[in-house]
């Protein structure tokens, strides 16, 4: 009998020594996602520009916003946009936070439709920046929308993947 009481004292600790842990370890996701769905599209901009040189490019207003990639302006909460200071570039890089997730996708398909436009302007004129922009990374998070046309496409992924 003693045994058996013995396990129970030992088993006891144990379990609760691991429920604490799994509590601890399930609390510490629910705080990482709300700190992502709080920071700015500037803020992540600012990430992005720690990872690559964006001197080569010309950060753009609202209006150009809109011209580019024909979103509603009541739709964005916040916005990033960098193109290039010449024409006969591709490069691109943008990240929209919405003001609501569900619009996430229609911007989405607006973003691809510039980029087959831009295909198009390029294909035979500029093999380079085709490239590019075959090569290009567009996604959601959430509310937020990321595209990336550049020789450093990669990086500006995961400088914004590390940020989710």
């Amino acid at each position: 009998m003693k045994k058996q009481w013995r396990g129970k004292r030992i088993f006891s600790p144990v379990m609760l020594v691991f429920i604490v842990v799994i509590g601890v370890l399930s609390g510490c996701v629910g705080k990482d996602d709300k700190i992502s769905e709080q920071q700015s599209a500037t803020e992540i901009g600012k990430s992005i520009e720690q990872a690559v040189s964006l001197k080569e490019m010309k950060k753009q207003d609202l209006n150009k916003l809109q011209k580019l990639y024909n979103i509603d302006a009541d739709s964005v909460d916040d916005f990033i946009l960098y193109t290039s200071t010449s024409n006969v570039k591709a490069d691109e890089l943008a990240v929209i936070k919405l003001k609501d997730e569900s619009q996430s996708e229609s911007v989405k398909e607006n973003m691809e439709q510039r980029i087959e436009t831009q295909k198009m302007k390029f294909k035979d004129y500029r093999p380079d920046e085709y490239y590019l922009l075959e090569h290009h990374v567009l996604k959601t998070k959430g509310k937020y929308v990321f595209l990336a046309v550049s020789k450093e496409a990669d990086s500006m992924e995961r400088a914004f993947d590390s940020l989710f």
